[in-house]
């Protein structure tokens, strides 16, 4: 099983933002996610859609490492999620002398790629129960 993980940190989206995209691709295989990336009309589809394609290509030198055959049609999104980053404050002047505090938010976020487990591959669980 290859999986792969890619961050992206401190992308100028609003955390709140970036999860209606992410929650877009959740589950999705790695391919259509890049497809619905590409049309969504949101403006944090861009920077995620690029980290998906990092992902993909890490999944690639991950699989060459470990000299395991990966095909792209395999990868799925795992897991996505979007933390939000450091919070860049600024002033926005007004009347007499007043200033408002603006408040630029920053996102991380992390896209985690993974092939499916197959039945063969699953390790047999031992039941933990002790016999009386």
């Amino acid at each position: 099983m290859v999986e792969s993980i890619a961050r992206v940190r401190h992308i100028r989206v609003t955390p709140q933002k970036a999860r209606r995209v992410v929650a877009l691709i959740k589950g999705k295989q790695a391919e259509e996610a890049l497809a619905i990336l590409k049309f969504a009309p949101q403006g944090a589809s861009e920077p995620i859609y690029k980290l998906v394609a990092s992902a993909i290509a890490n999944a690639r030198v991950t699989a060459d490492k470990t000299n395991e055959y990966l095909d792209d049609a395999d990868l799925y999104v795992k897991n996505a999620y979007v933390d939000e980053g450091t919070t860049l404050k600024r002033f926005q002047p007004r009347a007499q002398g007043r200033a408002f505090q603006i408040k630029k938010r920053t996102s991380h976020i992390t896209v985690v790629l993974a092939t499916p487990e197959t039945a063969e591959a699953a390790p047999a669980r031992a039941n933990k129960k002790a016999s009386k």
